[in-house]
């Protein structure tokens, strides 16, 4: 046996923590899930007009973007078991309060609060995955971590609002509880991490890379958020493009059936590549497929675009192939720019990388709906849509580029 195949690391699924944090973001982002669609419908059954029941996603999402820059501290003061634990049942518990009204008072109220306990999972999930395998293998553990995140996306966002009409919303919101399973699997993750802190403690300390700081720590700072301003841009120019899409795909399609179809191809593909893109990004390098995953947004819209010209004929099968398209470009810049992220900064750093990159996603999915529904008011959704593609467009330069890489 070779020395290579001795110290050659286990497969990640195998890694230790890995099958618990699978466990954890399952539970948690299921539950999430299967309330986007619905507590909007449950606000409207209270008597909330279209525009109240918007804020109902909207302030969730405002509130997760709050929370995440703080979540990295609160993992160094108080642990990621404990953060893990809060977070999961700030996420959770409240969804079973939504029985009590489907007033929109109250339901925002919940929202608010779900959005904390979402911004905690969302930041401290991907920080933990980083920290449980070597960078090396970074990319095949953000893409099995995806595929965690997406599967429940898959199953439950097209059957949570056929439940709420079949069998009642309450059955809905017991499925928005499924964080407060998760929480058993805080500890175990807490125990791995604290076990291979104390093995690296053991070892020499090396940085390939310092940043020397003359000017009170200004100089790393500013490093910093050069290093993650990059893969931000190139992540939220995406994610507009994706958000915008799931939300209005609906209205913008003339055949419900091609629109349910247009959307599971979505999703699917960017799952599927997500997961896949990972192991190729270990082995080759994650730069090196970022413009052609901005070329084929780019292409994809535009063909989406073409597709939806005639409001009461939809081109179907452009439609499909457009979709298809934005999504294998959807889910490998989430796998490519956390992996960048990452690679950028230092493993104390994980948390800061995770939240920057977080905020990237859900700003671009938040402005994405904003600015894509104001254009298509006021011209139409082909040309909306193309002001998404060109969007996209103007971040083909940063895929060129070449961010730092630490290693530690």
């Amino acid at each position: 046996m070779t020395q290579n195949s001795v110290d050659a690391p286990p497969p990640v699924w195998r890694a230790p923590g890995i099958p618990a944090l699978l466990v954890l973001t399952a539970a948690g982002f299921g539950g999430f899930v299967a309330l986007i669609p619905v507590v909007p419908l449950w606000a409207v059954q209270g008597g909330a007009t279209e525009a109240g029941s918007g804020l109902v996603n909207g302030l969730l999402l405002i509130v997760t973007v709050m929370t995440q820059p703080f979540v990295p501290r609160l993992l160094d003061h108080f642990g990621t078991g404990r953060v893990l634990a809060v977070g999961l049942a700030l996420l959770g518990a409240p969804a079973l309060l939504l029985f009590i009204s489907d007033q929109l008072a109250w339901i925002l109220a919940i929202s608010a609060v779900r959005g904390i306990g979402f911004g905690i999972l969302t930041v401290t999930g991907s920080t933990v995955v980083a920290n449980l395998v070597d960078r090396t293998q970074h990319g095949a553990a953000v893409g099995i971590y995806g595929a965690a995140i997406a599967v429940p996306q898959i199953i439950l966002v097209p059957t949570a609002s056929f439940l709420a009409d079949t069998v009642g919303f309450w059955a809905v919101f017991v499925i928005g509880a499924l964080p407060l399973l998760g929480i058993s699997s805080a500890p175990r993750l807490a125990r791995v991490l604290r076990e291979q802190a104390a093995a690296r403690d053991l070892l020499p300390y090396t940085d390939a890379t310092p940043i020397v700081s003359v000017d009170g720590g200004k100089s790393e700072r500013r490093s910093l958020a050069i290093s993650l301003l990059r893969p931000m841009m190139l992540l939220s120019g995406v994610t507009l493009a994706g958000g915008a899409l799931l939300t209005f795909a609906p209205q913008m399609s003339s055949s419900p059936g091609a629109t349910a179809a247009a959307l599971a191809l979505l999703t699917l593909s960017a799952a599927i590549t997500r997961w896949s893109i990972g192991g190729l990004s270990d082995r080759f390098g994650a730069e090196r497929f970022l413009w052609p995953l901005v070329v084929i947004s780019v292409v994809g819209l535009v063909a989406i675009a073409a597709a939806v010209q005639n409001p009461d004929a939809t081109g179907i099968l452009l439609f499909l192939v457009g979709m298809t398209l934005l999504g294998i470009a959807y889910g490998g810049l989430q796998n490519l720019t956390l992996v960048i992220s990452l690679a950028a900064v230092r493993r104390k750093q994980y948390g800061t990388a995770s939240a920057a990159w977080n905020i990237g996603f859900d700003l671009g999915t938040a402005l994405g709906s904003v600015l894509i529904g104001t254009l298509a008011t006021a011209f139409s959704f082909p040309p909306a849509v193309l002001v998404a593609a060109a969007i996209s467009l103007l971040t083909l330069p940063l895929a060129f580029l070449r961010g730092p890489k630490v290693t530690d």
